[in-house]
């Protein structure tokens, strides 16, 4: 079962990767082989609102927010990393440098980020985001790179660069807090009582 569940998977990968942006639009998502060890994709149903609107749907802004936070961070630390090389470790990026770092940030292509079925839910998945683990196959292109180009600069424009670079000095992994879940952010953190129940149904 393990093996043709494997061979199934491979081939099914690499016809994914043979998908134009507009193919993939169509949001196509791997379900779990049944007993036959056949690999079944179902098309998730989108609203008028995945479809149609500029913005990134609600529903996806938590997992959104979470990719530009890790977008953001990685970018800075390679930066960091170029002039710790120049001028020694721990040298900080000047004003021009981090500003421009962040705004190259936000204008790349986003093109590895796409949609994907996880739980029976439709959840972005990249680097940086928890569903990237996931089983499913991701489809890319269609209205997602640019919503999160946009929700990204939405960011530079709501907070100062200066501010931004700031908290990443202090700490790098508070960018996800601070943009994600502090002052009304996006993202809830789940309660206690959530967190009990979820660490009982995973035993």
């Amino acid at each position: 079962m393990r093996a043709v569940f494997s061979l199934h998977f491979l081939i099914l990968s690499t016809l994914c990767g043979l998908f134009t942006a507009d193919e993939q639009h169509e949001n196509i998502v791997m379900k779990e082989p049944d007993s036959s060890g056949t690999i079944r994709f179902t098309a998730p149903k989108l609203n008028a609102e995945d479809e149609h609107s500029d913005h990134m749907p609600g529903y996806l802004k938590c997992d959104a927010c979470k990719a530009i936070a890790f977008q953001m961070k990685d970018y800075l630390v390679k930066a960091e990393s170029k002039r710790t090389a120049v001028k020694g470790k721990g040298a900080a990026l000047s004003e021009s440098e981090y500003v421009d770092t962040l705004e190259q940030c936000c204008s790349q292509k986003w093109e590895q980020y796409g949609l994907k079925e996880v739980h029976g839910f439709k959840r972005l998945s990249g680097p940086g985001l928890e569903t990237a683990d996931k089983m499913g196959m991701v489809m890319y292109g269609g209205p997602w790179p640019k919503r999160l180009f946009k929700m990204c600069h939405s960011y530079l424009g709501e907070y100062d660069e200066t501010e931004i670079y700031q908290k990443y000095r202090s700490d790098p992994d508070s960018l996800e807090d601070f943009y994600c879940y502090a002052n009304g952010g996006v993202c809830k953190k789940p309660s206690k009582t959530k967190k009990r129940d979820l660490s009982r149904n995973e035993l």
